[in-house]
């Protein structure tokens, strides 16, 4: 039997109550606390594209972008257009925590530009790749490869768009591997404070594990992240064949169907948060999300199948991989793909902004780092099958008529 959450009465004419007003909370984030690093006539607001809308307008437009379309969300090795790509992830995050945050009188711009940047900087390949892509660029530089960490240098670094800090930061701090059930917005005063804590995080393989988004509209695309996978990644599996369907998971007091999930957990966030200067879960709803994470790790993301594919092919081919670019950076072969598909990229839209020292003369090992992030998985693929034809490492991908899959 399915069960969907309802608002309590009382709430829910308080809500309509305040909406008719116009109300917006006085915890919101407004569009006059915007902070830029670089204070630039074409960035001043207009009244029809304020500071948060212009950030979402410059995401949306990046160079990389495009990209989410072909980089795994969970499920690489496939050839399915029903699976999620990243760009859905993203498109779903932006859409919960906008329907959230209406109701809690929230920024809804800021909310939007946190949510569709918030994983610009993923690997190919999904978690698998940016642990692979860590080892490789840690064990050489002694700092850290996150994605979180990684979108905000797409961002800031590598094309410095003059993104607000709010908006950096909400990305930075969304990594939803260290849920909480009640967030405190951190306050954040500036750059200089942005700045530091990054390059903290950047030399420290935990730094992350305690950051906060200084505003509510990032706590809750952080929350959001969590809530637009977890069932969404079973609804996967199931047309993966990795599993039969979702009634093989445990019956939580949420449910077990993306739907009641979503519907129960907006719910209760929207009870407890409503009004006040934090977001929270009760304890019974923040314990079924840690269950629900625990069980898809269990039946879905450990997966010997899945884990055998990363280990004996992923791995070894990044790992030449990143040898081959790091020659090239260091070599300075501008014939390479290094220089022709990534570097000029960079540079063609850097030539709108200023602000950062040449970016063909960063460090190789950065230069390598970045240019696989930026990667899809079909480039990847076909870059490796390019650089190594006769290698022995060989992506094999089901397609829509193999019926292999179910064995």
């Amino acid at each position: 039997m399915l069960h969907f959450e309802q608002l309590p009465k009382e709430l829910e004419e308080e809500i309509l109550y305040n909406q008719q007003k116009g109300w917006c909370s006085p915890y919101a984030c407004q569009n006059t606390d915007v902070i830029r690093r670089y204070q630039r006539e074409s960035d001043q607001p207009k009244i029809f594209r304020q500071p948060f809308s212009k950030d979402a307008d410059k995401i949306l437009n990046s160079a990389f972008f495009n990209r989410y379309a072909d980089k795994t969300q969970v499920f690489s090795f496939y050839r399915n257009d029903d699976l999620s790509r990243r760009a859905l992830h993203v498109q779903l995050v932006s859409r919960i925590a906008r329907s959230i945050g209406a109701v809690l009188g929230l920024n809804a711009d800021l909310i939007e530009s946190i949510a569709i940047g918030h994983d610009m900087g993923h690997t190919p390949f999904g978690h698998a790749g940016e642990h692979a892509l860590h080892a490789l660029y840690h064990a050489r530089t002694g700092r850290c490869f996150r994605h979180n960490l990684h979108s905000v240098r797409v961002l800031d670094t590598i094309i410095p768009y003059n993104i607000s800090l709010q908006t950096l930061d909400g990305i930075v701090c969304h990594n939803g591997e260290f849920p909480r059930a009640q967030y405190y917005p951190k306050p954040l005063r500036d750059f200089a404070a942005f700045d530091e804590r990054m390059e903290q995080c950047i030399h420290d393989p935990q730094g992350d594990a305690v950051l906060i988004p200084s505003t509510l509209e990032g706590c809750l695309v952080r929350i959001c992240d969590i809530l637009a996978y977890l069932g969404k990644d079973r609804q996967d599996a199931v047309r993966a064949n990795l599993i039969p369907d979702e009634s093989v998971f445990a019956e939580t007091p949420v449910g077990k169907t993306n739907a009641e999930m979503l519907n129960n957990f907006q719910v209760n966030l929207i009870t407890h948060s409503y009004g006040k200067d934090y977001l929270m879960l009760d304890d019974t709803h923040f314990q079924a999300m840690m269950s629900l994470k625990e069980e898809n790790y269990q039946r879905i993301y450990m997966q010997k199948r899945i884990q055998k594919q990363i280990q004996e092919q992923i791995v070894p081919m990044m790992q030449k991989m990143y040898e081959q670019i790091y020659q090239d950076a260091a070599s300075r072969n501008e014939h390479s793909c290094l220089y022709r598909h990534h570097i000029e990229v960079v540079k063609e839209k850097q030539k709108w902004y200023t602000g950062n020292p040449p970016y063909e003369e960063s460090s190789p090992d950065d230069l390598t780092m970045d240019f696989i992030a930026a990667m899809t998985d079909d480039y990847f693929v076909d870059y490796y099958n390019y650089l190594f034809p006769k290698s022995n490492c060989h992506i094999s991908y089901i397609g829509y008529f193999d019926h292999n899959h179910n064995s």
